[in-house]
């Protein structure tokens, strides 16, 4: 103890001495440095010629007491480096006791175009309270990105303070380079059975560290607006690297240095190492002297030693408790090898994604981040750092750890070990190297490598046999729980890889449902799973269906710019296909490079897979033996045009077109056409393709052979044609 107390003095002796040295260079010299509480340090100023330019004016507005500083017109509580703390804006709605709205607010929060100011996504959440709120969420212009949660809970005692897991409280991730945030309230239920309890939900974007949920925010969601929202900022609209070959104009100035901005274009200044201060202004960064220097080596080294003392016990603390030891024990009773298992130290995990670098993010989501790694052989992983994880349900997800190792199927992302020494289990897989399905299908329109309908068809195939071998084939019945175009992963040849088993659950096999809060993504989410929490395999195949979906149409399965009929994909499918407008809402290449019949086919199959109630859905196993099916009529139609082609070079009276897939589509026995029913199996109507197919070429090739007499007769009476004899009739 001694020796902490030694380190805590040395320490804040530092911070007074570098917070003395820093006040002196804070702001322009002449220009106003504090409006009320806050601080306002250069690049920002209050009044003419005191910011680095007007992006960075604050305007003090003294009829508050004490005054207050606007940045546009967002309250700023903080300035610090590289962000800003503004107040935020609360979305809400309210009821009365007979179920009838009494109030409802939605809010937006924009900055421009041309200001330096995104909304932090490492900083921030959406965070959502009450328990029959749902919202959506998303930027109305521009990056176009949505998102939303769901909170739920039946009585007052299920809502458990500091929690926010769904249960009266949910959170989700705000998009990258956001400028723009619009955020509106809508109820289940209109709160009539918690309305005694829960008269209100709210939403608003705030700091996640700044916020603690509690249960008495119900009946005060005003107070809601002191939690701040982090803004990130940057100077320029250059790259740091850009910027120093214009030192000139460079806005860092001596003893400083460079570095690009996270969120946004632009750079960011910091003293160099020795010196602290203000690195915007000339001389802004001033030494510390050899005393403080020497205090800050020794507090230093102290701290350090402290540190790793502290770091060894807590690891093994952790260890312990996110279930190392019953892992150990499992991969021994199981005869698991460290091959099938591989147990990561939190070193090599840090080392292999550079200490988290924000660089090598490649996606964030509702359960967490997912990063590069590149481990010493240098083979390259994704590693996945979860939110959180329920204490209590540890012991499971070890079960469920080493049964999903040992998952091994072509099209699903195999996962290859865990870290147990942080204080939430990071999870290693492999790395797919060509993005999501999502990223290719809504932020490469119009780009060389758009997918054709032959990929998106196999794409379509592919992700269905792999949810259908982990529905039904694999050791234990697996529920995804989170299908979605994001979450299928593209290698460089296109093949598809369903991913993020963070939202798996095991599915015991005297169990077809699990109870559960209502979670996934908003647009893909199960409409029974919506209103009863109860979910099965068929909550899969709804999500899957909106995949098809957006493969089939190009748009999102949730986008504020369509109008409000249209603006649920799944719902908009539905009603375009009932009223036979299809093919308005196809995508363009799909009308053009696909066969009609085959593409209704697969447009049928999207609308039996979005059916309301989920008894009445297929299988997914039925689903990947339907799009198997189809796409071997793909590989048959191309070959055959390969085929007529070749041999329309020798004999050019061949016939060019192969039968179109109506041809296949009548019942060989009678001869009239067949009507698809969808309660006949998808072994009987293969059966009965095949028959038709064959009966289809019979009659074709009758009517060839008829054709050519026909053909034959004519010539013969050309032959014999006397133009005399017209003249003498």
């Amino acid at each position: 103890m001694p020796t902490e107390l030694l380190l805590l003095f040395l320490l804040s002796w530092l911070v007074l001495a570098s917070t003395a040295t820093v006040n002196q260079t804070e702001t322009k010299p002449g220009c106003q440095a504090e409006c009320g509480n806050v601080i306002v340090p250069y690049p920002f100023g209050i009044g003419t010629n005191c910011s680095i330019d007007s992006s960075f004016d604050i305007n003090c507005n003294t009829t508050f007491h004490p005054p207050k500083p606007f940045l546009g017109d967002a309250e700023v509580v903080q300035i610090s480096q590289g962000e800003i703390r503004v107040k935020n804006n609360i979305a809400s709605i309210c009821f009365n006791r007979f179920g009838n709205m009494t109030s409802q607010i939605s809010t937006y929060f924009k900055w421009s175009e041309n200001t330096p100011y995104t909304f932090s996504s490492t900083k921030n959440k959406v965070t959502v309270i009450g328990c029959d709120t749902l919202v959506l969420s998303s930027e109305s212009e521009g990056y176009n990105a949505s998102t939303g949660c769901i909170s739920v809970c039946g009585k007052r005692e299920d809502v458990i303070d500091g929690s926010c897991s769904g249960i009266g409280c949910c959170q989700t991730s705000v998009p990258k380079r956001s400028k723009e945030f619009y955020a509106t309230v809508t109820s289940l239920n209109n709160h009539t059975g918690v309305w005694s309890f829960d008269p209100c939900g709210a939403a608003f974007l705030a700091e996640t560290e700044a916020y603690t949920f509690k249960a008495s925010d119900f009946y005060d969601i005003t107070s809601l607006e002191d939690v701040p929202i982090v803004v990130n900022f940057a100077v320029g609209n250059q790259t740091c690297r850009e910027a120093k070959r214009r030192r000139a104009t460079m806005a860092c100035k001596e003893n400083s240095y460079c570095y690009d901005s996270i969120d946004g274009t632009g750079y960011l200044c910091n003293c160099s190492a020795g010196y602290v201060g203000n690195p915007y202004l000339n001389q802004g960064c001033q030494g510390l002297g050899l005393g403080l220097l020497f205090l800050l080596v020794g507090g230093s080294w102290l701290f350090h030693g402290i540190k790793k003392r502290q770091l060894f016990k807590l690891k093994a603390k952790y260890f312990k408790q996110n279930g190392g030891l019953l892992l150990e024990e499992q991969m021994s009773s199981r005869e698991v090898g460290v091959e099938s298992i591989k147990l990561f130290t939190e070193e090599e995990l840090k080392l292999a994604t550079n200490n988290y670098d924000k660089h090598r993010i490649l996606g964030q989501g509702g359960y967490g981040t997912v990063y590069k790694g590149i481990l010493p052989d240098l083979s390259i992983v994704a590693i996945k750092k979860s939110k959180t994880i329920d204490e209590s349900q540890l012991g499971v997800f070890i079960n469920e750890f080493v049964i999903l190792t040992q998952i091994n199927h072509r099209n699903v992302v195999k996962l290859l070990g865990c870290c147990l020494e942080t204080e939430v289990p990071l999870l290693v897989y492999e790395y797919v190297s060509n993005g999501t399905l999502f990223h290719h299908l809504h932020e490469k329109k119009g780009a060389l490598s758009s997918l054709s309908w032959e990929d998106r068809l196999r794409i379509a195939a592919e992700t269905a046999g792999a949810l259908a071998y982990l529905h039904s084939a694999a050791s234990i019945p697996i529920i995804h729980r989170d299908v979605k175009s994001a979450n299928i992963l593209l290698d460089d040849n296109h093949t598809a890889k369903v991913a993020d088993f963070g939202a798996s659950r095991l599915n015991p096999l005297d169990q077809t449902q699990i109870s559960t809060l209502v979670q996934g993504t908003m647009g893909y989410l199960d409409p029974e799973y919506f209103y009863n929490s109860q979910l099965t395999e068929k909550s899969d195949v709804y999500s899957f269906g909106v995949v098809l979906a957006e493969l089939l149409t190009g748009e999102k399965p949730l986008c504020f710019q369509r109008s409000e009929e249209q603006r649920n994909l799944a719902t908009y499918f539905i009603v375009s296909m009932k009223e036979n407008h299809l093919f308005e809402l196809l995508e363009a290449d799909i009308v053009n490079e696909g066969k009609t019949e085959q593409v209704h086919a697969v447009a049928k199959l999207t609308k039996r897979c979005l059916n309301l109630t989920g008894e009445k859905r297929p299988s997914m196993k039925e689903v990947a033996a339907e799009l198997e099916r189809l796409r071997g009529f793909q590989r048959h139609l191309l070959l055959g045009q390969s085929n007529e082609q070749r041999k329309n070079k020798e004999h050019e009276h061949v016939d060019l077109y192969p039968p179109p897939l109506d041809s296949f589509c009548f019942d060989a026995a009678s001869g009239q056409p067949r009507v698809d029913r969808e309660d006949e199996s998808y072994e009987d109507q293969s059966r009965m393709t095949a028959r038709s197919a064959m009966e289809a070429i019979r009659i074709k090739q009758t009517n060839c052979t008829k054709m050519e007499h026909d053909f034959e007769k004519l010539i013969g009476a050309l032959k014999n044609y006397d133009p005399g004899m017209e003249d003498s009739t």
